[in-house]
């Protein structure tokens, strides 16, 4: 469901998110070991920023973007904590990023900027609201370059748990006109219990370092 940014800022200041894990997502870490991230990367709903440090450390020009003014400041903090001070972050939003000309060329579109987008729970938010999913990727669409790629890891329908979680045929759906759908598997997203979504927890199994693995798709789409 999509959310002002006020919102999401309170859950940043509150330290209430459950997305925010104190490290990447593994499914990106091993999808970047397996050569599927290249060339020059955007991170939409950057969050804590933890995939753009990964990536930065690893000598990739990747920016951070995130709605949310909070997210973007907890994001340069914690690079600056975990001594990758270069990496890139700004407020922004993933809906209209064809409207910036330093990501989309001028007119919208003209000069796409970006070979690899890593969307780590960006997408499943929209849900089932039709008109933001659809204005998200067109925006993905219009700065992603021609054989470009998304890859999307999003929260799973097939099993309980918290969070908006989706099914895989809404991922083939949605990315259409001007996109190929590859691949989509199941893949395991890490999270933490807060308060927030403790009630929907309550039944998983929890870590000893306080992590739970929920269901996920990890998908790979081409821009054609």
């Amino acid at each position: 469901m999509t959310r002002p940014a006020d919102f999401w800022n309170t859950v940043y200041d509150n330290d209430t998110a459950p997305w925010v894990i104190g490290e990447p997502q593994p499914a990106i870490v091993a999808l970047e070991r397996e050569g599927g991230i290249t060339g020059r990367v955007l991170d939409p709903g950057c969050g804590a920023g933890e995939h753009t440090i990964l990536l930065t450390r690893l000598g990739y020009d990747v920016r951070g973007i995130d709605m949310s003014p909070s997210a973007v400041a907890y994001a340069r903090a914690n690079a600056a904590e975990q001594g990758v001070p270069s990496a890139a972050f700004e407020v922004a939003d993933a809906l209209a990023l064809g409207d910036r000309p330093e990501f989309a060329g001028d007119p919208p579109g003209s000069a796409p900027a970006f070979d690899t987008v890593v969307d780590s729970a960006l997408f499943h938010v929209f849900g089932t609201e039709d008109e933001p999913r659809a204005a998200y990727v067109r925006s993905l669409h219009a700065i992603c370059k021609p054989g470009g790629t998304v890859h999307v890891l999003a929260l799973s329908d097939v099993e309980p748990g918290f969070g908006p979680r989706i099914s895989d045929t809404l991922i083939r759906e949605s990315f259409h006109d001007g996109w190929t759908v590859e691949d989509v598997r199941p893949a395991r997203y890490r999270g933490r219990v807060t308060d927030p979504v403790a009630q929907d927890a309550a039944h998983l199994e929890v870590s000893a370092s306080g992590h739970v693995d929920l269901a996920a798709w990890l998908a790979r789409i081409r821009r054609r």
